[in-house]
């Protein structure tokens, strides 16, 4: 029996991912988009007019990742001046900060200023959060689970998912928050004790995504709760969520001219 199980741990090797900061994705993942101008203003139209999220502006040009769901229509019509990067470093704590521009750096600016100095306090040997689906299609709360499987074992840092909103720290909204499930959020989120951790997960909880026109939606919520935390993706990444939250806690680092020397 243990003859066996060693030749199956010698032919697959380690399954988890010892370092996830040195973790680099290929190619074909589409990640931080890169935008190179000037872009001629008839282009800039056209693509603004193809976005079905509405997450291009054409004047001044740029690209919100916020509400962008990546499916890479205006790289295909633009790949001059448009291009998904493999760079899963998504997340930042400013809304503004997901909107990328022309000849913007080479990283999203996390503003490490805008994080509650209490979060870094109390919160960063450990962190329980309690995931809410609201109206969400299961593609970013499959990635969230994924984070805790054995490949990338988010666990390990103390960070965990919990069943009951009364052990936990924070709520990660998932989904484009639904009518139906404003009420159910919001008595969760009332019922983590203060200081509670708000964030957002995947361009619906962002944005609202595709379904950010629908009257289905009641989104207020957002409105009267501060948000800590924006995580771009549709779905999320593991390594996007587990990047924003280690950067959120103050064990990552990330600012643009980092990348840049």
């Amino acid at each position: 029996m243990l003859v066996s199980k060693l030749k199956v741990l010698r032919s697959h090797g380690k399954q988890f991912i010892p370092d996830l900061q040195g973790v680099k994705l290929p190619d074909t993942f589409r990640g931080r988009p890169r935008i190179t101008g000037p872009i001629p203003s008839e282009l800039a139209g056209e693509l603004e007019r193809i976005c079905p999220v509405g997450a291009i502006t054409a004047e001044p040009f740029s690209l919100d990742t916020g509400r962008c769901v990546f499916c890479n229509e205006c790289a295909m019509r633009a790949p001059q001046h448009i291009v998904f990067t493999s760079d899963y470093r998504l997340s930042s704590a400013d809304r503004d900060a997901l909107v990328v521009r022309e000849n913007a750096p080479e990283a999203i600016d996390f503003r490490a200023d805008k994080v509650r100095t209490c979060i870094h306090r109390l919160f960063g040997r450990a962190l329980k959060l309690r995931e809410v689906s609201a109206g969400g299609d299961n593609a970013t709360e499959m990635e969230l689970n994924a984070s805790m499987n054995v490949n990338f074992d988010f666990s390990r840092f103390g960070i965990d998912f919990v069943a009951s909103p009364r052990h936990a720290d924070g709520v990660v909204l998932t989904g484009p928050l639904t009518e139906n499930m404003a009420r159910a959020l919001e008595i969760c989120y009332n019922s983590i004790p203060a200081p509670r951790i708000l964030i957002l997960a995947g361009s619906d909880a962002v944005s609202g995504g595709l379904f950010a026109d629908s009257p289905a939606l009641q989104r207020d919520f957002l409105d009267r709760y501060p948000v800590d935390l924006y995580i771009p993706g549709n779905p999320v990444h593991p390594l996007t969520f587990i990047d924003g939250i280690m950067t959120l806690l103050g064990h990552y680092r990330r600012e643009p001219w980092l990348q840049a020397q």
